[in-house]
Parts: C-alpha cells; sequence; structure tokens
C-alpha cells in the first residue's frame, strides 16, 4: 500500500493521460474473475507492488525516523498546519457543491486557525466546535452526477479511480502550497507534507498487514467504498446525509 501524498504536480500533469491508457491496455490481460470495479488487475497491482516497494524502501523509514526524531507537539503543529491549508480547498469545493454550511464552517477554520492559530500550527477552530468538512474536487464531480469510474492505482500516487485521475489537477491548481513563488519553500513544504502523512499512517500499515490476507483488495475495496458513498446526494436529490462527502481523516 502506497502512502505517497498527492502532490506532485509533474507527475499528474504530464502523466496522467499515460497512466489511463497504459492502465486500459492492461486491462485486456485481466481474468473471468476481476472485480467490475477493478478491470484493470492486472496494471494496478504492478502499480501496487512498485508504490508498496518504494513505501518500504523509503517513505516508511523516513516516516519512522520523524515520528521518533519530532516530539508530538511539533507533529501536531505541522499537521494542523497543512490541514489549515486543505480547508481554504475544501471551502471552495463545499461552495461548488452547494454546501452552504459546511463551507461556512470551513470559512471559519481556515479564519480562527489562521489568525490565532499561529497560522494554522494550533487548531482553535476544533476546541470551538467548528467541525471540518473536507472535500475535493473528486467528491465535488461525483456530487454533480459523475461516478468514479474503474478503481485505478497511479504511479506514486496511489489508489484513485478514473473521476478521482482528471480530478487531479484541479486539486493541484487548488493546492494552496503550489502558489508559492519561492521553489525551495514550495518542495520543502511539499515533502514535509508527504512525510507528515506517511507518518500519520504508521498504525495503519501495521494492522493492515497483520489483518488483511490481500492488503491489494482491502485498499482498494476501502478506497472505492469511500469515494462512492461519501459523495451523498447528488445536486437536485432530496436525500439527507449528515456526513456525506466528508472524507475520513486519514485520507
Amino acid at each position: 500500500m502506497t502512502y505517497i501524498s498527492k502532490y506532485s504536480k509533474v507527475v499528474v500533469t504530464r502523466g496522467a493521460a499515460a497512466v489511463l491508457g497504459l492502465s486500459l491496455l492492461a486491462g485486456c490481460a485481466t481474468g473471468p474473475h476481476t472485480n467490475p470495479e477493478d478491470p484493470f488487475e492486472s496494471f494496478n497491482r504492478s502499480m501496487y507492488s512498485f508504490n508498496d516497494g518504494l513505501d518500504r524502501a523509503v517513505l516508511k523509514p523516513v516516516a519512522t525516523v520523524y515520528h521518533d526524531v519530532a516530539p508530538k507537539p511539533v507533529r501536531t503543529g505541522v499537521s494542523n498546519f497543512f490541514a489549515n491549508l486543505g480547508d481554504i480547498w475544501s471551502f471552495v469545493n463545499n461552495l461548488l457543491q452547494g454546501r452552504g454550511t459546511e463551507a461556512f464552517d470551513s470559512m471559519v477554520r481556515v479564519n480562527v486557525n489562521t489568525v490565532f492559530g499561529l497560522g494554522g500550527l494550533l487548531d482553535i477552530a476544533s476546541e470551538m466546535g467548528v467541525q471540518r468538512h473536507k472535500q475535493d474536487f473528486g467528491l465535488t464531480l461525483g456530487r454533480w452526477g459523475l461516478n468514479t469510474g474503474p478503481y485505478l492505482v497511479l504511479p506514486l500516487l496511489g489508489p484513485s479511480t478514473v473521476r478521482d485521475t482528471v480530478a487531479l489537477p484541479v486539486d493541484f491548481y487548488g493546492d494552496v502550497a503550489g502558489h508559492i513563488s519561492d521553489v525551495r519553500v514550495r518542495n520543502s513544504l511539499y515533502g514535509l507534507r508527504i512525510v507528515e502523512k506517511r507518518e500519520s499512517l504508521l498504525n495503519v500499515g501495521d494492522v493492515l498487514e497483520a489483518a488483511a490476507l490481500d492488503p491489494y483488495s482491502f485498499t482498494r475495496d476501502v478506497y472505492l467504498q469511500v469515494r462512492s458513498q461519501r459523495v451523498g446526494p447528488r445536486r437536485g436529490q432530496t436525500q439527507n446525509l449528515d456526513d456525506a462527502g466528508k472524507l475520513p481523516e486519514d485520507y
């Protein structure tokens, strides 16, 4: 399982079309018992193995050192900082989805944590009871009626779907860190965010390896379930789901 975060603009903007093409070719080799949501399983498993090998060789050791060296208050502050940046894009997507209450909460969170939380290092908004409503453009497309499409495992980026892959360039453009003009600062933020995300998933990875007979299938099924069910009712539907459209905290 890969935990490499989705923050490489060059990889996505230049490689998404190639990935889709390769996965279409690989799908021709799948067997008769293939999961209908995973017609490109042969390709996806090869990408899963590649990502997992890279994670074991590089990301997990670095994340483990970060966990052991950095004090917990520092790690919490880093996590809060990046979550605050994410709330900005969540605000935009909540607006696009017509979620007025969630958009207002996201706006309040950004303003409170940025002004009173030392630029987002402290999560004051959560202490005030203002909930986080995590959103991305893939979920926005789903809200507007676009199905997830087949499951894809992207090189370096990990689990995705056709819909989420199409949405990636927009998500990257909406990433506040990507608009920092200083290249060194921007790349440092990208790297720190990857390490922070991987560190937050260290225990999850251990549980997955111990509990799942087939980590690939387990990861696929959980990802597809989250991305399809958390979209919530589409525009024009009257179904009311209090937690619809949210991403779990580890995504």
